[in-house]
């Protein structure tokens, strides 16, 4: 068997030409792994999108039900900063059910991961900062009904704080939430995480890594969970425009080689989600992107998975 990799070509929805998120990304990555031969076709999987009431697992059935039709006011819609579509609608919601299959593969092939993913500036009842539905929520909801796992671990390493994740799982124990993120950067608002670690704008590789050492071998043996979501957000590096962290593309590849060692070499699952990466030069970024698809596809082979 091989890493699986979730795909489908409804993650990329058409945007108005010079919007600043990078849409075309989930596209060229998916043609990036298999140029590089990282993956061949028959690794990559199919997901579907969810009902209206997997979503409602975590989100306001009012904000689902606005969003999907259309109807969602202006102010909400300037909030998320991404023009209502149609088009948009189904890749939000098949973005979803992407991280659901990428964790239900996970469980039982000990690693998988996505192409997409990692919207975690969505709250219950609001969009925020490019993020519609918070998928790392969908999933965990979805995969403790189904009863597959009733602890999870969500490892956030993306530039900015997942405070929608933060808040959504505030008073809940069975969801750990670890944020690392850059302390001077958007939101503006900071939630609580279960732990926070606000690092200094200009921080760069080794002294990244090592913080990163000093918490993930502890939390891993304190919370014992049963499924590990990492957020492997590539806007911690120093080309990142929206950034202010120092990562380079070797940084990148070791953070990635060193929380997927760290977790499955401790016998703990890992599905994978890309978030965020704002880079002018679409090449790099896809390129930082399919770090994260290299390391596991080597830790996959390395464990003999």
């Amino acid at each position: 068997m091989d890493l699986p990799i979730i795909y489908h070509s409804d993650y990329v929805a058409p945007l108005p030409a010079g919007h600043r998120f990078p849409m075309a990304k989930f596209c060229k990555l998916y043609e990036l792994l298999l140029t590089d031969q990282i993956a061949h076709s028959n690794q990559f999987h199919t997901p579907q999108r969810p009902s209206p009431e997997l979503i409602e697992l975590v989100h306001t059935p009012n904000y689902v039900q606005a969003y999907c039709d259309g109807t969602l006011d202006y102010k909400a819609q300037r909030r998320i900063g991404l023009p209502w579509s149609p088009a948009l609608v189904k890749r939000t919601c098949v973005a979803v059910g992407g991280t659901i299959l990428t964790a239900q593969m996970a469980l039982s092939q000990g690693l998988a991961c996505n192409t997409a993913g990692g919207t975690h500036h969505a709250f219950p009842s609001y969009g925020s900062g490019f993020c519609i539905f918070n998928d790392l929520a969908i999933a965990s909801r979805v995969l403790q009904k189904l009863g597959l796992v009733q602890k999870i671990l969500i490892v956030d390493l993306d530039v900015h704080q997942g405070d929608g994740t933060a808040f959504i799982f505030s008073d809940d124990a069975s969801v750990f939430t670890f944020s690392m993120h850059c302390e001077v950067n958007f939101p503006g608002t900071k939630q609580k995480s279960d732990l926070d670690v606000p690092l200094p704008v200009g921080m760069e590789d080794d002294a990244y890594l090592q913080t990163l050492a000093e918490y993930l071998p502890d939390l891993l043996s304190e919370i014992r969970p049963d499924l590990v979501f990492y957020d492997a957000g590539v806007d911690t590096h120093i080309g990142d425009r929206l950034g202010k962290l120092a990562l380079t593309d070797t940084g990148l590849f070791r953070r990635e080689m060193q929380v997927l060692h760290t977790c499955v070499s401790a016998g703990y699952p890992v599905a994978c989600v890309i978030g965020g990466g704002y880079a002018d030069d679409m090449q790099s970024l896809v390129w930082r992107h399919s770090l994260i698809h290299r390391a596991a596809s080597e830790v996959y082979r390395q464990y003999g998975l």
